[in-house]
């Protein structure tokens, strides 16, 4: 089959590797219709490429038809069209059960102390091969999928493999009061979708970025939008809460914010080490560009919550703990559990597209064309906000 691999630094190609087989009764293999690029994929394509390995499978968002099974995956069946959550859990362990299927407990990473086992996400969540190829291998198949119905394009369905949950989960754990303001930094495709979210909730949203096509696509779910070139944020944020600073405050930006010169240097340079070396320097003495955590401290109102979706890695980040403390504020954050979201989710994947997933992707490119997509949306060019790729 074609697939999408990983070759090293801001380096991937579409090659021929072997067909994924069965191997656990609890598998099954899907016939990718439909597969995104991640957000978080740039961070693999840029600076935690010492957790991969050269010809590693990318892709966590991913759609098809179910072709083979395992003995052991329930009702799932051949045929059945399925969406695929990013997270692998098993569906009957304490974690699972408690709704936190990113932290299952028979796909922990033990040994490298991380969560649930992610597709195409590197050494630190499994190196299990992704779903940017023509074909996927699913463990735990017999939880980890979301069947959806026949009818409808796969851009109605496809979301709920990583977008729609991490966005409404972004949104849930933000904790908006009824009539509240939410500030959302960074709108790329999770903070863009939480704007969506949050909006039907009645929520007065502000959303900030840089990026002009960015900024236009959240334009009408937000009450204003910032853009962080021309305008004063925090200026512009007191203006709309009476001084006070947000009720709530979703980083969606994570480990790669702008304005963190210090910190984006060493993150360069641990790319250029070996990967042995990359990976210990990551681990216990990495440190993330923290300019988007910091704005949400300090754009929070005291008492308030701050919601943390975009991905962060660093061992030694200098969390500023006295203004969290003093301000009383409320941090939540982590994977998304998929499962847990998508009963709630569903009912809004409608003929009446509340949400615009059906218009959400920004880009729509066959298999071949990823490794120039890659480098586009790393740049932030072409107004590329959400790409799909089709095998």
């Amino acid at each position: 089959m074609r697939a999408v691999t990983w070759q090293g630094r801001r380096k991937v190609s579409v090659d021929t590797v072997p067909d994924p087989v069965i191997k656990e009764p609890t598998d099954a293999i899907i016939r990718v219709t439909s597969t995104n690029i991640c957000g978080s994929d740039l961070h693999l394509y840029e600076v935690l490429g010492a957790f991969m390995s050269q010809g590693d499978i990318l892709g966590h968002e991913a759609m098809g038809i179910v072709e083979e099974t395992g003995g052991e995956v329930g009702d799932l069946k051949v045929g059945d069209r399925v969406v695929i959550p990013f997270n692998i859990s098993c569906g009957h362990c304490f974690m699972c059960g408690e709704g936190l299927q990113s932290q299952c407990e028979t796909t922990q990473n033990r040994d490298q102390g991380t969560g649930a086992a992610l597709f195409g996400y590197s050494k630190l969540y499994g190196e299990v091969a992704g779903g940017q190829a023509e074909y996927l291998r699913v463990p735990q198949a017999q939880y980890t999928h979301i069947k959806v119905p026949d009818e409808g394009p796969d851009e109605r369905y496809v979301y709920l493999s990583d977008v729609l949950p991490t966005a409404w989960q972004a949104v849930e754990y933000a904790d908006v009061p009824e009539g509240g303001s939410l500030l959302v930094l960074g709108l790329g495709p999770i903070g863009s979708m939480a704007c969506r979210i949050a909006s039907r909730r009645n929520c007065r949203v502000l959303g900030v970025d840089l990026v002009d096509e960015r900024l236009s696509r959240a334009r009408e779910y937000c009450e204003d939008v910032v853009d962080l070139r021309k305008d004063e944020l925090e200026d512009v944020v007191l203006s709309h809460t009476d001084g006070r600073g947000a009720d709530s405050v979703i980083d969606a930006v994570g480990m790669e914010a702008h304005g963190s010169p210090i910190a984006e240097a060493a993150q360069t340079a641990s790319g250029f080490l070996p990967p042995p070396v990359g990976r210990a320097v990551m681990k216990h003495a990495g440190v993330d560009r923290l300019a988007a955590l910091n704005s949400a401290i300090s754009l929070v109102r005291r008492g308030g919550t701050i919601s943390l979706s975009g991905v962060y890695g660093g061992a030694a980040d200098p969390i500023n703990m006295m203004t969290l403390f003093d301000k009383q504020i409320q941090l939540r954050m982590g994977q998304a559990n998929v499962k847990k979201w998508v009963p709630d989710i569903m009912p809004m994947l409608t003929d009446d597209d509340p949400l615009g997933v059906e218009q959400f992707a920004t880009h729509r490119l066959p298999l071949a064309s990823a490794p120039d997509a890659y480098e586009t949306f790393q740049k932030k060019e072409d107004g590329m906000v959400k790409v799909v790729l089709k095998p």
